[in-house]
Order: C-alpha cells, then structure tokens, then sequence
C-alpha cells in the first residue's frame, strides 16, 4: 500500500505526464504544411476519428495517408519499424539484442524489381508517397515528439523508403516453425504414434520424422530467441479471425452483405487504423494497418472485401551440419568463413558481419549466416548442429499486406482474383461481394510445394527435403456464388472435399465456423444489425457438446438451466471455463506424460470432445470409459477448488463493504473475472479501464488470452451492405489515436465494449454530415 505522501507523488508525476502528452497532441484543425504537395489536400476526421482524405492526385493522396497516420499513430509506426529493423535494442537495451538479430537475418534481400512488381504495377510510387507523408510529420515534430519518445529518450528518425516492405509484421501469422519445435518435442517425449494421437494432424496423416534425425538432440534453449519473436514486443513500464459473405437472395435488400472480424492482439493503441482515401482511381474505406499505405479490409464503390488467416504453412526449420570447411575429408578453412554439409560437400556459409546499437551498452558485433535453406537462426556449436529457417519471406512480394495495393481497387470478380494473385503474405481467406450481387472467396497465399509433412524438423545436410517451387495460385480453393449464397470462414479447415493439397495440419477448431453458419441457417433476409448481432453471438457449441455428455456422470449442478451462451453477467460460464481447463488437464497429462509441458499448449476443445465421446486406452489406461469417468470427476472437484480461488481474487479487487453485503457466490459472474485489459505499454498515467468480456476463444465474438484476460480477437469490426455504402458500419478500440490526451484516444472502448457499432460513412454528403475535424494539408 502507498504511503499517502508517495501515492500524491505519484498522482502529481501521472498528472505531469498526461500534461506534456496533451501539449504535443497533433494539430486536427485548420491548416498544415506537407512539402512536395501537387495541390491542398482536405482531411475530414469523422465523429469517430476516422480520416477521410480527399485529393488531387494519387501521389498527393498517399502523402497526406502517411502523414494523417503518423499524426495519431506516430510512436507505434516507429516501434514497427525499429521491430523490422532489427533496432529495438537501441530503444529499449540489451535484451532486444536476440530478437534484433533474427529480424535482421530475415530482412529481405532479394531481386528489387520482382519485390515492387509483385504488388501493383504502381506500388514503388505509392509507397515512396506515403513514406514522404510520415517523414514531413516526423519532420514537424522531431524536436517535440508524443510523449512516448521522451519516455524512452529517442527522437523519430526519417523512414526509408524499404520499411513499409519489413517481414517481420507477419512473420508471426505464419508461425510453423514454432509448432515444428513444439512436435519435434512432443515426439521426442512420447514417440511419434502417441504425439499424433495426442496433437492430431487435419488432414489425418501419420507424423513423418526424418530417419537418422534424433528430434530429442534438438537444442530448444538455442532457438529461444526464434520463438521470441514470434510474440509481441514487452516493453519496460512505468509497468482467430471471423468472416461471412452473403447474396442478395438472403438480405432484406436484395444485395450481398459481408462482415468480417479479423483477430490479432487487443491492444492500446490499436492495432488497426481506419482510413478513406478518395483521389483519381481511389475511393475505398476501410481498416489497415497504420504503417502500410491502402485498405486491407473493406469497400471500394463497387467491391467490398475482408480477410481471415488460412495458416498455410510458410516455414521450415532445417538442421544443419556446421563447421571448418573441408574439402575430400581435409581441412581447407580455419578462419571466419565456416561450412555447412550438403549432399556430401561443405558449402561455404553467406556471411555478413552487422553492428546491434544498444540502449545502455557497447553496440554488439553480430554474424549473420545462411545456408541455403535460409538464415541461421540458433545453434548447438557442442554439436557442430545449427538450425536454418527457410520462410516465404525471402521470396518477392511478401511484404504484409502490401497486395491491398491491388486489392483496394478490384472492380469486379476477375479484377480481384488478380489481386488476390499478388496476396502472398500473410495468407488470407479473402471473401469478395460486389454490388451486381456476387460474392466469392479466394485462399490467397504463397504455399510451397514439400515431399513431407512439414510438421517436423527436417535434416538440411541430406538434400531430400527441399521446396519444389510454389503451389500455382489457380490451384488454391476458391468459390464463386455458390449454392446456398453463403460463404463462411473462421481459420477453421477450409480444404474443399478431395482438395490433394495439404496447405496446413493445423487449424482453429470448427466452433466458430458452425455457429456462424447455424445463425445464417436460422433465418434469412438479413439486416446489417442482424450481423452486428452475430458477430458478437456468444453462444459456446464447444459447452453444447461437452457439458451434456459429462453431466450424467459428475452432475454439473452450475450448468442447471444454463443455455450456453457465454454471457459476462452470468456465473456458469466462470465455472464452464475452469471446469474445461481442469478436465484437459486431467484427460491429456497422464497420456503425454514427459510431453504435458508442450502438450498444455496446444490441446483443444474439440479434441477433448472426441477424446472423452470415445474413450480410448491410450488416455485412460486398460478401462477407458472407468478412466474417463474418473477423470470427469476429479476435474469437477478441481474445478469447484479453483472457482472458490477465483471469486476471493475478485473480491479482493472490490469494494470490501459492498461484497460484504451479498451472496458472494451469486456475486462473482463471468465478466468478472474475464476483462480486456487496456494498458499503455510505457506509462500507467496512460492507461484505460479494463472492460467485462462475454464468450471465450471457442465463441464467434472471440475473446481468448491467457489467464482469462482477453489478449486477442476482434479490435476491428466491419459490416458491409452493397445496397447503400452509407447503411454500412465498424467498430474498433480503443481509439484512432494512439496519443495520450487526444479526444480520439479512447472515445471508442465504451462501444466496442457494448458491441454498439458507428457508421462507416462514404458518401460526401454523409462525410460533411459526420465531420468534427477539418484540416487543409497545402504544399510549401
């Protein structure tokens, strides 16, 4: 507990810091200088923040889009760039110096002009406008920055016109190299029939580890910093995706609606930023992300479009076999240039010496490697073994998302499928509709073509394993007005019915996907609010299966009369989720044994549902369904244990007279418990209120995380109706601004919140209707 002098120390430093972030707010009104302008360009911010930026010329639209997003987003666009970079180290100190390097290693290094064709033929010009816009801001404000730059004692540093071309951004949303480690794990623990049945392959497929390859000599510690960055960056502090299309002839306008959700981490400031962006061949609204010039997900004036990960596997992780170079047996090299083996020959490594500037320290001297499978991204030097990392991103245009480029202006459905040609990375379900009434999907991506599964670590030394080129984009699924005029995705499995090509083995459980086409099932004529409706629909079909085929053997007394709707105001879903935490426990530990450690992270629902339908030895020993039965039971009391730990946590967050008076029991409810918190990742002056969240990971209005926060799913929100661009509507949190102090920094959680949404307006009528903010951007 503060002392009462500190806590009003503390309350004046909050205040001071919340004062200097207000002074450096961006100006929103009146008039502004952006050199190298062609003409004025007008921004319209809505009542919500969302700019709507009109203009002249294509290269001044551009401009004035990354001008307008550092002016909200300033402190997070640099942080992204320092992320691809490789320079977070020199922010933030000697701990980044690991993930620095492997973003380095991954940099691409490629043929240029293939990278720039690859995304529109127009993309180098588009990109080097935008880069202009954010470094005139950087520019105007280097002197007196947001406040996040002092807290860290840096300045923003002019962009080059490569970083909006970084890997890094959606190295993570194709992150099989990690659930390779995890496998080779598992089968190391268990041996490769029980890892298989514990962690099941869809499509079914026996797990294939390489002959000769000891998967349990792997050093995991050594590939630390490879798993590190996949995660999100922790900084020093003060402290699945849904998507639905559907024809007129289910609407009560005639004309397709779309809705999408895409998932990704729930953060402050938001990861995605909402633009309109009118010029010549522009006029498309919709949401992206701030560092990235165009729209990834929304409406032109005749297509609308949104996105959810496929998670095509993208990756392999290669042992190698490294040491002095030999030629016939015999020592030829013991300098700096090392070897690996291949085939029977020692091939010299690509080596590259880099200097890692670092936040209090000596710079450090680091060796970039590469085999020719890929980076050298962690190594046993005991064992002359190191580990390459082969990633499409080496390939051109895999820059994230860069392909909205082409996207955004798609005028029909042959228009968009060559767009959708040139989405290579991340891969996306990409769902289409127009306003002649057709809707379609496409599984954009670049997919490479194996011999294996791809599940596991493969030796690089044997020259078996090797990629055989890329899967032709006319051979990845797609569908175009099909019958029934419902098209649903939801990272569940998407390959069509005898589809030959295993574009992955691992998928989001179908929970998702079946609800939503249960809702769309359940009617018709559907509204744009019937969508809102669904996207926040927290019925749980993982409880509709799992609670009643338990409940006959342990008596689920909290699931009397529950409906099985996660409901953040009820109380069954807080012992729904604890019980189902206690029952994998108790199902899959004895079975992985030495591999619960891996395995307590990638069991699902739906696994356990087919585990405990079927009771089978290999999880409950020589009489399955008495060992399920036991197991059922022993979760129940687990879980009754762990409720009680839960609801006195609770209670000791709130007001001691107040619990006193009831029922705490009765008290103690979902929401509770489950919240999204809303921290600043530098200052906790900054920070907002968490919020109660209904559902969980399983339901449409996805709210997973860890330790019942939520950590994921949809910050971004988007129903579109081709009736009438303006009846269309989105939703986001907490706030177009990323800086403390702005009207628009958090002006969004409390509807977000609610799952209340806000128009989405195109027209200009309907611009000029909701503008609160006019700012004129005029050439020197």
């Amino acid at each position: 507990m503060l002392s009462s002098a500190a806590g009003s120390a503390q309350q004046s430093a909050s205040r001071a810091l919340r004062d200097s972030a207000r002074a450096r707010l961006a100006r929103l009104d009146g008039t502004a200088t952006l050199p190298g302008l062609d003409s004025a360009v007008e921004v319209r911010r809505d009542r919500w923040g969302v700019p709507h930026i009109y203009a002249r010329t294509q290269r001044d639209l551009f401009m004035a889009q990354g001008y307008v997003a550092a002016q909200d987003r300033l402190w997070q666009m640099e942080m992204w760039r320092r992320t691809g970079e490789g320079r977070l180290a020199e922010a933030l100190g000697p701990a980044f110096v690991e993930r620095d390097r492997i973003a380095r290693l991954l940099r691409y290094r490629g043929d240029v002009r293939g990278e720039w064709a690859s995304y529109a033929p127009d993309a180098r010009a588009i990109v080097h406008a935008f880069v202009d816009g954010v470094n005139a801001y950087i520019a105007q404000v280097r002197d007196r920055p947001p406040i996040e730059f002092d807290l860290l004692g840096i300045r923003p540093e002019p962009w080059g016109y490569e970083v909006p071309l970084q890997r890094m951004g959606a190295l993570a949303m194709t992150g099989n190299a990690t659930s390779e480690l995890d496998h080779a794990r598992l089968v190391a623990a268990v041996g490769a029939e029980r890892a298989a049945a514990l962690w099941p392959p869809d499509p079914t497929r026996p797990l294939d580890p390489a002959p000769g390859l000891d998967l349990g000599a792997i050093d995991f510690a050594a590939l630390a910093a490879l798993r590190a960055t996949f995660g999100g960056v922790g900084y020093p502090r003060v402290e699945g995706s849904n998507n639905w299309v559907v024809s007129g002839a289910r609407t009560a306008s005639g004309k397709p609606l779309l809705a999408n959700d895409p998932h990704r981490t729930i953060a402050l400031p938001s990861l995605r930023y909402l633009t309109h962006l009118v010029g010549p061949g522009w006029n498309v609204i919709g949401a992206g992300e701030p560092g990235v010039p165009g729209v990834a997900a929304g409406h032109n004036e005749r297509v609308a479009f949104g996105f959810t990960i496929v998670g095509m596997d993208q990756q392999d992780l290669y042992v190698e076999r490294v040491g002095a170079c030999r030629a016939g047996g015999a020592l030829v090299n013991q300098g700096p240039t090392r070897c690996s083996l291949y085939r029977g020959a020692w091939t010299p490594l690509q080596t590259l010496l880099d200097t890692i500037p670092v936040k209090g320290g000596p710079p450090r001297v680091v060796r970039l490697e590469f085999t020719r499978h890929g980076p050298i991204v962690g190594e046993d030097s005991a064992r002359g073994m190191a580990y390459a990392l082969r990633f499409v991103g080496s390939e051109p245009g895999t820059a994230g998302y860069l392909a909205q480029l082409s996207l955004g202006r798609a005028r029909d459905w042959a228009s968009f499928r060559e767009a959708a040609r040139r989405w290579k990375l991340p891969t996306e379900n990409l769902v289409y509709a127009d306003v002649d009434g057709n809707i379609g999907w496409v599984a954009a991506g670049l997919m490479p073509l194996r011999s294996w599964s791809g599940m596991l670590p493969v030796p690089g030394w044997e020259g078996k394993y090797e990629w055989r080129g890329f899967l032709p984009f006319d051979s990845l699924p797609s569908t175009y007005n099909p019958p029934g005029g419902a098209i649903v995705t939801a990272n569940n499995n998407i390959l069509p019915p005898g589809y030959r090509h295993a574009l992955s083995y691992e998928w989001a459980p179908p929970f998702r996907h079946d609800r939503v086409r249960q809702l769309l099932d359940s009617g018709s004529k559907y509204t744009v609010a019937d969508f809102e409706r669904f996207q926040h629909d927290e019925y749980s079909v993982a409880a509709s299966k799992l609670v009643p085929l338990v409940d006959g053997v342990t008596g689920l007394q909290w699931a009397r009369g529950w409906d099985f709707v996660m409901s953040r105001h009820l109380q069954a879903p807080l012992y729904y989720e604890l019980w189902l935490q206690q029952l994998g426990r108790r199902v899959f530990e004895p079975a992985a044994g030495a591999g619960w450690s891996t395995m307590r992270n990638h069991w699902q629902a739906d696994d356990l549902i087919r585990v405990v339908t079927t009771p089978e030895t290999t999880f409950f020993g020589p009489n399955p369904i008495a060992g399920r039965d036991s197991a059922l039971r022993l979760a129940y009391q687990d879980a009754l244990r762990e409720v009680r730990r839960q609801m006195a946590a609770v209670h000791e967050r709130t007001d001691s007279a107040r619990v006193s008076a009831v029922d705490a029991d009765r008290e103690t409810t979902w929401g509770d418990v489950h919240r999204a918190p809303f921290r600043h990742p530098l200052a906790a002056a900054f920070d907002l209120p968490s919020v109660p969240r209904g559902g969980d990971g399983n339901t449409v209005n996805a709210t997973g995380g860890a330790n019942f926060l939520q950590t994921a799913g949809a910050s971004f929100r988007e129903v579109i109706d081709l009736a009438d661009w303006d009846n269309s509507t989105a939703t986001s949190t907490p706030g177009q601004s990323g800086q403390p102090g702005s009207l628009h920094y958090g002006d969004l959680l409390a509807l977000w919140a609610s799952g209340r949404y806000f128009p989405l307006a195109y027209s200009r009528a309907r611009v000029e209707r909701e503008t609160a903010h006019v700012l004129t951007l005029v050439p020197r």
